[in-house]
């Protein structure tokens, strides 16, 4: 018996209409600027926090019914989730969906029982992808949760760990190759460190650099040809993770030479500890040719963790489409890595979370294309620079200029020209101009 009998296929009912398992604003074949709102968002829903999230928090046990589950580590009710699963992408119509590997399959008693369990469900999401159409957006290897991972995996005291994340990440990368995955991601949880009286940071980040080639190197071995993306975090589990923003990460990428298959997975509360808005991680990325992915959600401002909400505000939505039209998304998707509340526990609240996320980013994509279409913010910013585009700037961009012929040009211009006004509360205004 299906696990979501009451709910139909999710339908677009336009702006008016007051169903809650219906889209106000996701039209999936609706064009925008020449593609459809699919092809622009490739929205994603992710294993970890919708199929195995249980609502436990560091004071209680979890709250989620989940009458699928039958709370055992078994292959075969791993098998019956990932059923489950597809039922409810298919039934939300998002195209793509990302896990990892210990989201779909328990882990064994030894690497090679895991990977025996893996393959095993690996087998049912295949038939269930042929069977749905949905597609493998991105896999990754979970190399956190394990206590051996405690001083973390890549960048672990112990070699004997190092090893064992890497033949993680083989088995990871081959069944994300055989799924179709079009991203593999890697997320350092706990490649940080605590205490710096403790670390050898040099050491740690060579050993990351090596590991990442390595997966490179293997990659290329079977054929995998799929985008390499690592997404930023500044904290939580570790007091500093390497990762830590787009800019430390394009930095790395850089110093170890892995920037033709690596890009950035962004995630909006990740940008948020960090200290920077999505917007801004979106725009130092995209600058660089370096933005792949996105995940989708929000934090608490008021909290000073990751608490991976569904986004809901038109403003931020609208801010990250402005980024995401200007440089594109591809391969990449806004995938949902964002959990339902503590208190709302029943698998229908599965539907309400998805909706609002999926519908607040086609507000936000029709929002961000019609200022684009009207092009005062474009004007705004291009009449701002203009001084760069002739005479004195144009030539400094040129590299016409040194310090000494800048100084003669100054003594005999006296002052430098006025200053124009920045505008931002005009320009505050005219973004709410359309919400």
């Amino acid at each position: 018996m299906p696990a979501f009998a009451e709910v139909e296929k999710i339908r677009y009912e336009g702006p008016q209409s007051k169903n809650p398992l219906a889209f106000r604003w996701y039209n999936a074949e609706e064009v925008v600027e020449g593609k459809t709102m699919r092809d622009h968002l490739r929205f994603a829903v992710v294993y970890w926090h919708t199929f195995r999230g249980t609502g436990s928090d560091p004071f209680g046990p979890g709250t989620m019914q989940r009458p699928w589950d039958d709370g055992s580590d078994s292959v075969e009710n791993a098998q019956r989730r990932a059923r489950v699963a597809f039922e409810f992408i298919d039934k939300l119509g998002a195209p793509y969906y990302a896990f990892h590997d210990r989201d779909v399959a328990p882990e064994g008693k030894t690497l090679a029982e895991s990977n025996k369990n893996l393959d095993a469900v690996v087998k049912v999401l295949k038939e269930e992808q042929q069977r749905t159409g949905i597609k493998l957006l991105w896999g990754t290897a979970n190399m956190f949760s394990n206590p051996r991972f405690m001083h973390g995996a890549a960048t672990s005291c112990n070699a004997d760990v190092f090893a064992y994340a890497a033949a993680q990440v083989k088995k990871a990368l081959e069944v994300t190759k055989e799924l179709g995955g079009e991203n593999y991601v890697f997320w350092g949880g706990r490649e940080g460190y605590q205490n710096l009286f403790n670390t050898n940071m040099q050491r740690e980040l060579d050993h990351l650099g090596r590991f990442f080639h390595l997966a490179v190197d293997y990659a290329q071995e079977i054929g995998f040809t799929g985008t390499f993306l690592i997404e930023p975090k500044p904290k939580e589990p570790t007091k500093h993770q390497y990762d830590s923003d787009a800019a430390a990460c394009i930095n790395f990428l850089r110093t170890y030479e892995l920037t033709d298959r690596f890009k950035l997975n962004i995630e909006t509360n990740h940008a948020t500890l960090a200290g920077h808005t999505m917007m801004h991680e979106l725009e130092y990325a995209g600058l660089q040719n370096m933005l792949g992915s996105i995940d989708a959600n929000t934090g608490d401002l008021l909290l000073g963790w990751d608490t991976d909400q569904f986004p809901t505000n038109f403003y931020l939505t609208t801010e990250v489409m402005l980024v995401l039209l200007k440089y594109g998304l591809a391969p990449g998707g806004v995938n949902f890595d964002a959990k339902v509340r503590r208190e709302s526990f029943e698998p229908l609240d599965l539907f309400y979370a998805h909706i609002g996320g999926m519908d607040a980013f086609a507000r936000g994509l029709k929002i961000a294309a019609a200022i684009r279409a009207e092009g005062e913010l474009e004007k705004f910013v291009t009449a701002r620079y203009s001084s760069w585009d002739s005479g004195i700037g144009a030539e400094i961009e040129a590299g016409q200029h040194s310090l000494k012929s800048l100084e003669a040009y100054m003594l005999k211009q006296g002052e430098a020209a006025p200053n124009q006004s920045g505008r931002q509360e005009m320009l505050e205004n005219l973004i709410n101009r359309y919400l």
